[in-house]
């Protein structure tokens, strides 16, 4: 029976954090994560965990002791933000190429500058071909949950990549909602413990981590990455099944909203579901087909499956908060673009760049997405593919 509770978002990934009681977290505050740190501080000065809190003067030294510990066999965890995500740079592509399994609870904020506080995807989209495991969540339940099985996704033999849990910044993270706790021994008993085989401290069993590595080697290295993140997807799934054992509350890559008898639909990640279903219900009562796919896994992207969930619609917006400055569309686009190209599914598509900075994204602009998308449906084509909702002076 799960534990009734309200939190925000950042006090819901604050509270797995301690519920997993990881050995190490090194943290550097910066908005909108920075309760998260904060919260897990007061659990490790009043005794409810024995963590070892690392305060360290910058992001960049928090990835790098977070790399330390995981090398030397600790399960490590941090949060971050935007430019502190930027500041990681370096370090996040170390703690991917060196298969350390570290977990991230990533508060998405717009990356400056201009210097923004508010919730968009450029931190998440900046990293995204980085070597970690992406998952998003629409609401404080799916923030807290995604921690909860993220270990046991990332530290699986098979895979061995660090994960972010996404969420977005201020929007969720500081907004209070109902949640259901699970109760602390289940937590401890589903994420277990961290028994690298190979790490630092193994003293009958030296290794080096970091050496370097030349033509000789590294192609072959890089593409072992790419065969973990393809393993991933197949963790991701038993690890969800467990998981709904353990709560009832069942996850996959993606959710389906109303999607089966569709016409029309939205593709989207994040808090942004959450307005589309609710647009979606009116439109049903005025009797359009509209529907909705909520993407939770984006990296590994599963290019496969969200083909077979579109195939058969009449007409596609994918919504990216996050511009990615290349003339031809968004990074969720362009991925789902492509993955109905290579299934040889022709449905018409158009993107959508949305939010960017906090601008709010209201039922009225998602609804205006369906009606352009009702008009591309009769056409049978999109004229114009690249599209921004919500922008001043953009007709």
């Amino acid at each position: 029976m799960g534990i009734r509770e309200r939190l925000s978002g950042n006090e819901a990934s604050a509270t797995a954090m301690k519920q997993i009681n990881p050995d190490v977290v090194a943290a550097f505050p910066i908005t909108p994560s920075t309760e998260i740190p904060q919260y897990f501080s007061t659990f490790v000065s009043n005794g409810t965990v024995d963590t070892e809190f690392v305060a360290v003067e910058s992001e960049h030294s928090a990835m790098s002791a977070c790399i330390g510990a995981e090398a030397a066999g600790a399960r490590a965890m941090t949060a971050t933000s935007s430019n502190g995500l930027s500041l990681m740079w370096e370090m996040i592509y170390i703690a991917s190429s060196l298969r350390l399994p570290i977990v991230m609870s990533l508060v998405n904020r717009a990356v400056s500058g201009p210097l923004n506080i508010h919730n968009d995807h450029s931190d998440a989209m900046g990293a995204r071909d980085s070597g970690w495991i992406q998952l998003f969540s629409e609401n404080n339940q799916e923030a807290y949950d995604n921690l909860i099985m993220a270990h046991r996704i990332a530290e699986h033999k098979d895979v061995l990549l660090p994960l972010m849990v996404c969420q977005d910044g201020f929007i969720t993270s500081h907004s209070i909602e109902n949640i259901e706790l699970i109760e602390d021994e289940k937590v401890k008993e589903f994420v277990g413990k961290y028994n690298p085989e190979h790490y630092l401290l193994d003293d009958k069993n030296p290794i080096a981590v970091g050496p370097l590595d030349l033509q000789g080697y590294l192609f072959e290295h890089k593409k072992q990455q790419s065969e973990a993140m393809k393993n991933a997807k197949k963790v991701i799934l038993e690890v969800a099944k467990d998981f709904e054992k353990m709560t009832g509350r069942k996850y996959e890559f993606f959710e389906k909203y109303k999607l089966d008898d569709a016409d029309i639909a939205i593709v989207c990640m994040n808090s942004t579901a959450g307005t589309t279903k609710y647009t979606i219900d009116k439109l049903r009562e005025k009797g359009i087909k509209a529907g909705l796919l909520k993407v939770r896994v984006y990296r590994p992207f599963p290019a496969e499956e969200i083909a077979e969930a579109l195939k058969n619609l009449k007409a596609i917006a994918v919504l990216d908060k996050a511009d990615s400055l290349n003339a031809a569309g968004g990074a969720l686009y362009e991925d789902v673009v492509s993955g109905l190209y290579n299934a040889k599914a022709t449905v018409p598509v158009v993107n959508y760049i949305y939010g960017i900075g906090g601008r709010d994204t209201k039922s009225d602009d998602i609804e205006k997405v369906y009606n352009d998308l009702q008009e591309i449906m009769k056409k049978g084509t999109v004229e114009n593919p690249y599209r921004y909702l919500g922008v001043r002076g953009d007709k």
